[in-house]
């Protein structure tokens, strides 16, 4: 590591005010601390010391996703063997999923760092560090047969329309990764939507709905016997989202950090909860009936609870929206689920739906605030 820093510091005067690749200094810049923690200091006002600064907060959050995204691997190349009939081992499916799941990683990464570097290029501004963790939560939401030419579009969509437009990271209403999928999905529904996309180059015999595919008809008996499938992730589904198990792993992982907020998960899983008793206890079909506890590992709700809820940019700033920000994605994801069938994942809408709201959640939180202060500045003086 002193090898490499040596030569950065060596080469780093060329990619400065008057080098001879100076227009360039931003890239140079997001290189350098990517490897290196930053040696800036302030000189007036606040000073903060802590050396995890932005891009270590988001390398912690891309590390949480590792067990979702190793068990996503190898459920891709599970459920391809089980459909064509095949026996393999665990290395021969793993590598398989992995295969299939190597190229939708890079090209998400491609395609938008390669548009913020030219954003940060343009406006002569430091590279923005969000995209690290949208790259690589991109993947982990489509399904393992996406068309990548589909994914470089609505890359392109979430980091331009998303969030560039916006002034860039920390100025986006709007959570990337889940434009990304909103766009995919009502611009490409057939990829999106049904049996064939689940499951990577399956028989053409074989089903490969998934459980919401399964409620959505009415079917709810595989869904009922097949809960421990859900819980651990041997289902088809979006590479990321099958495992509720694996991504409870990366939820330790940002709660033990402190980098998640768990006043906002606990609230999504309170929320999904309470509208599925709600259900339950005035159910008129079947999927009505189904347990409320169900739905936590049906589709992505665990997935967006623990990941896309708690994006601290789109979610709500202060304690208390935190806590109803949650609970109304948590409630709005099973009505969507229930009520609507055009829609069998509300998780997506919800989390997009409460992002345009947060910002109006906060407001009226900060104005109770103050209206409970003024109050006691009141009786005071009295």
């Amino acid at each position: 590591m002193k090898a490499l820093r040596n030569y950065l510091d060596k080469i780093k005067p060329q990619f400065e005010k008057g080098g001879k690749f100076e227009k360039l200094h931003s890239t140079f810049d997001a290189f350098e601390t990517f490897l290196f923690v930053p040696d800036k200091v302030t000189f007036r006002g606040s000073h903060i010391r802590d050396t995890l600064d932005m891009k270590r907060t988001m390398i912690v959050v891309v590390i949480a996703t590792i067990p979702a995204l190793l068990f996503g691997m190898w459920n891709v190349g599970y459920q391809h063997f089980l459909s064509v009939g095949e026996s393999v081992g665990f290395w021969d499916q793993f590598f398989y999923g992995f295969l299939k799941v190597l190229p939708i990683i890079v090209v998400s990464y491609v395609v938008g760092l390669g548009i913020e570097f030219a954003f940060a290029q343009m406006r002569n501004h430091e590279v923005n560090e969000g995209y690290l963790v949208s790259g690589i939560l991109i993947p982990l939401i489509v399904p393992p047969d996406i068309p990548l030419w589909m994914l470089a579009i609505s890359v392109a969509f979430a980091v331009i329309i998303g969030k560039e437009v916006f002034g860039g990271t920390g100025m986006n209403i709007l959570n990337p990764a889940l434009t990304a999928r909103a766009f995919l999905f009502f611009a490409y529904p057939q990829d999106m939507s049904g049996d064939k996309v689940w499951i990577a180059e399956k028989a053409d015999a074989y089903s490969g709905a998934t459980p919401l595919g399964h409620a959505l008809v009415g079917d709810l008996e595989p869904v009922r016997s097949s809960f421990n499938d859900m819980l651990f992730g041997f289902i088809p589904g979006s590479v990321g989202e099958t495992s509720t198990i694996a991504i409870l792993l990366g939820a330790l992982i940002l709660l033990y950090t402190g980098i998640g907020s768990w006043r906002i998960m606990a609230s999504v899983f309170a929320g999904g909860y309470a509208m599925g008793l709600i259900f339950n206890l005035f159910a008129v079909n079947d999927y009505m009936a189904l347990p409320a506890h169900y739905h936590f590992v049906m589709g992505g709700f665990a997935f967006g609870a623990i990941f896309m809820a708690t994006d601290p940019v789109s979610a709500s700033q202060t304690n208390r929206g935190k806590y109803l920000y949650g609970f109304l994605i948590g409630l709005v994801a099973v009505l969507i689920r229930v009520v609507n069938p055009a829609y069998p994942e509300g998780m997506m809408l919800a989390i997009l739906l409460m992002n345009v709201f947060a910002p109006l959640i906060d407001h009226y939180v900060v104005e109770a605030n103050i209206k409970r202060r003024l109050k006691r500045l009141k009786v005071k003086s009295a």
